[in-house]
């Protein structure tokens, strides 16, 4: 599982350094793709097999939604791999599309890595101060509780 928040910086050339606790999660195989709070997500290969078996299950056919949300997801994927160094290149599409410049935020979110712009997650951060309450009793509508 993916969990923790680390600071990281952009180099010149557009690589990122992944966490080496992330690393170990990551592998060697993995998809970066557009996230849908204007962050990006890499998964690893087997979490992003496993979406893609979901993804086949939709009926793209007659699902309009279901046809932007691919095109949203798989139209910017790119297969990702790690330096030497333990770096990951950025492609510039992506880059743009997260307003990532040089100081970002990266967060596990158990499958998942979200890469934020540092700004854009501090603020973030700020206007979603949860209410614990309501946080749990929307978690025991959904059948969850800790």
């Amino acid at each position: 599982m993916l969990a923790g928040e680390y600071s990281h910086n952009i180099d010149p050339k557009g690589r990122l350094t992944i966490p080496s606790k992330f690393r170990k999660v990551l592998g060697t195989e993995f998809m970066v793709t557009k996230g849908l709070d204007k962050c990006l997500s890499i998964y690893p290969e087997s979490e992003w097999k496993r979406m893609e078996e979901k993804l086949r299950e939709m009926s793209l056919t007659t699902n309009q939604v279901a046809r932007k949300f691919i095109r949203f997801m798989l139209g910017s994927a790119v297969e990702g791999g790690l330096d030497k160094q333990g770096r990951i290149l950025l492609p510039q599409p992506l880059k743009a599309y997260a307003g990532l410049d040089k100081e970002v935020v990266l967060v596990g979110v158990m499958d998942r890595i979200e890469v934020w712009d540092k700004d854009k997650w501090e603020q973030n951060q700020a206007h979603d101060e949860p209410n614990i309450e309501l946080l749990a009793s929307e978690m025991e509508e959904m059948g969850l509780s800790i």
